[in-house]
């Protein structure tokens, strides 16, 4: 079992008690280029990893730890680490949401992120990754695991799972091709490659012995394996880190039971296959068999649905493998006969928490188009989400009482009061799967519908009240015209990001910001000077409304758009179709003056016959 390795750790104080006193856990990450880094074994690229390597280091630490990363910004935009699930309770400017929570980390600078884990009543599989610039396509992501001193499941040991996409071409490039008017459907850029790798007490598992990794000191997909012995139980972290891909998951020859779901024990439930989308993360219990004559194969399959089209070149199944004898045989049982998805709901969590009345409702109706400049976006109830000109956060803390004004927070905004009980309900309108995820909160998922449009209660059944223990995680998935009711209780203040993890869905405008009790952020706020700083070497603003005016209701200057086409005729179409009209009109009359003009000329030209 892990054991906590923080900078200060457990101590002897007494012969008979052993009290934990907490501790700091630092880590130094440089954010940089790395070279030539091929996973994939397919094509060798620039990534973005940390201290010059990648992937990032895995981060494993104490629940009874501080845990502050040091960071310098080596690339050369504006960097950001989000630890994806931790509720940064009252610090919100610690989350790393880029427009949202912070200006970003300039080229060169640095910044201390300090996550609060001994405070936020938080263990569990989570992970970092960047919210700027599309930076964890490019490889800045890594998983971040927290050890309570008694886990509720007994278990010999645990490894970590990490599930990705893998593209050649970089984020920047990728984006002009999806961002274009060259792309009015909106194909998102499918991944090149799917990769698997592990993770132990902080460090990866190397590639199995006598494989190919291009001098990788990482093990990826078919050179990946884990160590198992016979009868031992084991705890499987799996997280998916990808951009767009969701992924199936599975073993053979051994049975899988769900324990964890996003940080939230859960009692146990046997799967046979693991629906993991985007930003997810399962831990599963898997009990080595007692026959080690065989090794057994390890598949994780990218959701192709999730693709517009599946290149010819692109293998979306990986083997991995468990490994329990290095001289035997490979047992793969093959495909299964069908994936179906985690029926998350019926998970039964171990803290028993019941759900609350709501008192506040904010319905988002999900909608991709093609918009009035050529591209296609997505939209929350027809609106495409523009970071603002100051990070929402900011806005609260600067306002002073018209920090209670919702419209001073720009489009997409929505203030909530301390204490609220909200249901976020979303309704997927678009063709395909989407990954919601709600920073600084975790939901109850209290109702789903497998069609929001209808009126058949089987499809669409009213909200049940008075749910005992409904499931609580932060990140969703929604299929096509299904909808989910996700309610939490407003206790964090600041400003929260809430948006679709599919990477290139959020930048294209699939995004919303909750405003959270901003009066009682102002009497919290305790934003480190350099965050200012940071802003300021920018060139961007950091107080005053989303437009950066003290006005709660002066927008001017705050970038909207672009907008649905406006279906119809509209005052420029009937000008232009009333010219059209006229035109020719007037060229048809021209023909016929033209043709009664001929028929006189030839009558006068005939000549009588003699």
């Amino acid at each position: 079992m892990y054991r906590p390795t923080g900078l200060l750790a457990l101590s002897l104080l007494a012969t008979i008690v052993r009290p934990v006193v907490c501790g700091v856990h630092e880590i130094w990450w440089d954010i940089t280029y790395v070279e030539n880094v091929n996973p994939d074994g397919l094509f060798p690229r620039r990534a973005i990893g940390v201290n010059g390597s990648w992937p990032p280091p895995p981060i494993e630490l104490s629940t009874n730890d501080t845990l502050v990363v040091h960071t310098h910004n080596s690339l050369k935009d504006p960097a950001t680490l989000h630890h994806h699930g931790m509720f940064f309770n009252s610090t919100a400017w610690m989350d790393g949401a880029l427009g949202v929570t912070e200006c970003g980390i300039p080229p060169g600078a640095d910044f201390d992120y300090v996550i609060p884990v001994d405070t936020s009543g938080q263990w569990g599989s989570y992970w970092v990754h960047s919210h700027a610039f599309g930076q964890y396509v490019d490889g800045l992501r890594a998983p971040l695991i927290l050890h309570p001193p008694r886990e509720v499941h007994t278990y010999d040991a645990d490894f970590t799972v990490v599930l990705g996409d893998w593209y050649h071409d970089e984020h920047a490039v990728l984006m002009k091709q999806f961002l274009s008017i060259a792309n009015p459907g909106g194909a998102e850029p499918v991944p090149e490659a799917a990769v698997v790798y592990f993770s132990q007490n902080g460090a990866y598992l190397g590639p199995k012995p006598g494989t190919s990794t291009d001098g990788s000191a990482v093990g990826f997909n078919q050179n990946a394996t884990l160590p198992f012995e016979a009868g031992k139980t084991y705890r499987l972290r799996v997280i998916n880190t990808s951009a767009l891909a969701a992924f199936f998951f599975w073993i053979d020859g051994h049975d899988m039971r769900i324990i964890e779901v996003d940080g939230t024990d859960v009692q146990e439930s046997l799967i046979d296959v693991l629906s993991v989308t985007v930003a997810q993360r399962y831990s599963i219990l898997v009990t080595a068999r007692n026959d080690t004559s065989s090794n057994w194969a390890i598949h994780a399959n990218m959701d192709t649905d999730m693709f517009d089209v599946v290149p010819d070149t692109l293998n979306p199944n990986v083997t991995t493998s468990i490994t329990y004898n290095s001289s035997a045989s490979l047992a793969d049982l093959g495909f299964i006969e069908a994936y179906h998805d985690v029926d998350d709901v019926s998970l039964v969590p171990i803290e028993v928490i019941a759900q609350p009345l709501v008192n506040k409702t904010i319905d988002l109706e999900v909608l991709f188009d093609t918009v009035d400049d050529g591209t296609n976006r997505a939209m929350f109830n027809q609106i495409t989400w523009n970071a603002p000109k100051v990070p929402g956060i900011f806005s609260a803390l600067s306002l002073g009482p018209n920090a209670t004004s919702e419209a001073a927070y720009g489009p997409l905004s929505f203030l909530i009061e301390y204490g609220d009980v909200v249901d976020l309900v979303i309704k997927n309108g678009d063709a395909g799967k989407h990954p919601f995820h709600l920073h600084g909160h975790k939901f109850q998922i209290v109702g789903r519908s497998e069609d929001y449009t209808s009126d058949n209660v089987t499809l669409n059944p009213p909200i049940v009240e008075g749910q005992a223990n409904p499931i609580r995680r932060d990140t969703v998935q929604i299929p096509s015209m299904h909808s989910a009711t996700l309610r939490f209780v407003a206790d964090n203040p600041g400003a929260w990001f809430m948006h679709c993890h599919i990477e290139w869905h959020l930048e294209s405008g699939l995004a919303i910001q909750l405003i959270e009790a901003p009066l009682l952020a102002q009497q919290r706020n305790n934003v480190p000077q350099v965050m200012y700083d940071h802003c300021k070497a920018q060139g961007m603003l950091y107080s005053g409304n989303a437009a950066g005016h003290a006005s709660p209701t002066d927008l001017s200057g705050l970038k909207e758009g672009p907008f649905p086409q406006k279906l119809g005729w509209r005052p420029k179409g009937i000008v232009a179709m009333t010219g059209c009209v006229l035109t020719a009109v007037l060229g048809m009359l021209t023909v016929l003056w033209y043709m009664w003009g001929s028929d006189e000329d030839d009558a006068r030209g005939k000549v009588p016959e003699k």
